[in-house]
């Protein structure tokens, strides 16, 4: 692609690729990708909050949580430091719940702006480093714990990991801490189905890499667990789904690969949108929730489509 960052755009943008008929329809032919910043080093973790009207996401090595505000399009410091925050999401409560890599911890920041840890240890040791991190409508919290953030010191701090790479829940009611699988090398991105019956774990442990899906049972357990998507070349990072229960997944692996790949619920690719750079994790948000917003290497994109982001996303 030429067109980073004032080349001219052209409709319908051909960044923009159906790969099945199916995905037509979500494709709006007067909108574009758009780079909304750039200068960041490595861009993860966006999370909207549409009461504010404005999107913030994690620049992990620099240490900071930005913010881009969608009326004058500023984009400011949120935190900083952060504890290298990767992953972020909100509660029900519509409170900040993000993934610490530095802290090897998650927190919840309270409407105050205090800060709650939500987990830390497990079974009395510490956590390797909370990477994507998801809350479910029962007030339960989701996260991957990968050792990405004590590898070395460009993401956290080098440190040896004393736990599996487990995904892990804690309890909306009782905070307790129960490790929902053990079985996944390395999870990262995390995702519900709309209906909250799947849940959706990207697998960087393995090669070439996977999404993995799994049943929830009862709301607190997974069963089930099977590749769901294998990704050949691909990269897979952060996950949401819209409301038809589409996967749209951040993406790499170089030029015609970086961007989002989209999976509909049969694990079928109907979609790409393909980027300069590697998507690493991207959300749903604007006010109609139809506006993708997409944390790449070292910028933030954005475009609208013709669907919204599942509740929760």
């Amino acid at each position: 692609m030429d067109r980073w960052p004032d080349s001219p755009v052209r409709y319908p943008d051909p960044a923009v690729q159906v790969h099945d008929p199916s995905f037509a329809p979500y494709r709006l032919p007067l909108a574009a990708v758009e780079r909304l910043a750039t200068g960041f080093r490595w861009a993860e973790g966006p999370v909207w909050f549409g009461d504010g009207r404005f999107l913030l996401w994690s620049d992990i090595p620099n240490n900071r949580v930005m913010k881009w505000e969608e009326e004058t399009g500023a984009v400011s410091v949120f935190r900083k430091p952060s504890n290298n925050t990767n992953g972020n999401t909100r509660d029900r409560q519509g409170r900040l719940v993000s993934c610490e890599h530095d802290a090897r911890r998650v927190t919840r920041t309270e409407h105050d702006g205090t800060i709650t840890v939500v987990a830390d240890r497990y079974q009395g040791k510490p956590l390797n480093s909370p990477n994507d991190v998801v809350c479910k409508s029962d007030g339960s919290i989701w996260f991957s714990d990968p050792p990405f953030g004590i590898l070395g010191n460009y993401e956290g701090h080098v440190a040896t990991p004393e736990l599996p790479t487990n995904v892990y829940r804690v309890d909306g009611r009782t905070a307790e801490i129960t490790a929902v699988t053990s079985d996944v090398p390395r999870p990262n991105g995390l995702c519900f189905s709309p209906d909250e019956s799947k849940l959706y774990v990207v697998v960087s442990g393995a090669v070439p890499r996977e999404i993995r899906v799994f049943d929830v049972v009862d709301g607190t357990s997974l069963a089930n667990g099977h590749v769901f998507v294998k990704c050949g070349d691909g990269v897979p990072d952060g996950m949401r789904c819209d409301v038809d229960g589409n996967l749209w997944c951040g993406w790499g692996g170089g030029e015609g690969l970086d961007g989002v790949s989209i999976f509909n619920p049969s694990a079928k690719l109907i979609g790409h949108i393909s980027l300069p750079e590697r998507c690493a994790n991207l959300c749903f948000g604007g006010l109609k929730r139809n506006r993708l917003f997409m944390a790449a290497s070292q910028s933030l994109y954005a475009l609208f489509v013709n669907t919204q982001g599942a509740p929760g996303g």
